[in-house]
């Protein structure tokens, strides 16, 4: 499946129209296999889309945006790219949804990782295109935000968080910090961290499956 912008791969709902629209965001280094592998344990009655990030990296991997380290092991982010790369992606919810039978009113970002921090961003710049989030391993990156986001109506938006409290890649100090800035927003939520590294444990999968169900 190569006819939109971005290039993804697809597991078709039950329904054979107007169904909740699930699309999968990877994070740096990865591609759309990636998170792919929920796909078998997740609603049937869900359009699940899994997109390939936009920049390629070699040998392997994709990312959504540059992460550069200075000559003392700083890093920093491609801010720059990073907005472009949101924009991509509010674009193609909107071709998706004129795409395939899916209803434009019911859609979910799944993110891990930069997967995550473009989710957030995404919801949080176009709130009208997501209802639900699932945001694992990421945190909000404000740098990449609108300003002003207290004029936005996020009324309809859900997320679920979550993070692991031995994450060595994104510290969980950061992850902490999305419920305080989403309360400021009213925007309702759930946060949960899990003993693991950076990445998704089973009972993590479980919940946020559990959470989903009752979402969508």
């Amino acid at each position: 499946m190569n006819d939109l912008s971005l290039y993804h791969i697809t597991r078709p709902s039950i329904l054979k129209e107007s169904a909740p629209l699930l699309i999968m965001l990877h994070g740096y280094g990865s591609d759309e296999d990636d998170l792919f592998s929920f796909a078998s344990e997740l609603p049937k009655g869900l359009f699940i889309i899994s997109v390939r990030a936009p920049h390629p990296m070699q040998p392997y991997g994709n990312a959504w945006y540059a992460i550069n380290f200075d000559a003392e092991m700083n890093k920093w982010n491609d801010n720059v790219q990073a907005k472009a790369s949101v924009d991509l992606i509010a674009n193609f919810i909107d071709e998706a949804c004129k795409m395939y039978p899916v209803d434009s009113n019911n859609v979910t970002l799944l993110g891990f990782s930069q997967g995550t921090i473009l989710s957030y961003a995404v919801a949080l710049t176009y709130p009208e295109k997501v209802k639900n989030v699932i945001a694992l391993s990421g945190y909000i990156n404000e740098d990449i935000l609108p300003k002003n986001l207290d004029k936005n109506d996020y009324a309809s938006l859900n997320f679920y968080c979550s993070h692991g409290s031995m994450d060595q890649v994104i510290p969980v100090d950061w992850a902490r910090k999305v419920p305080e800035f989403l309360e400021r927003l009213n925007i309702k939520h759930k946060y949960s961290e899990f003993p693991v590294g950076h990445g998704v444990a089973p009972q993590n999968f479980y919940e946020f499956r559990t959470w989903l169900d009752g979402k969508i």
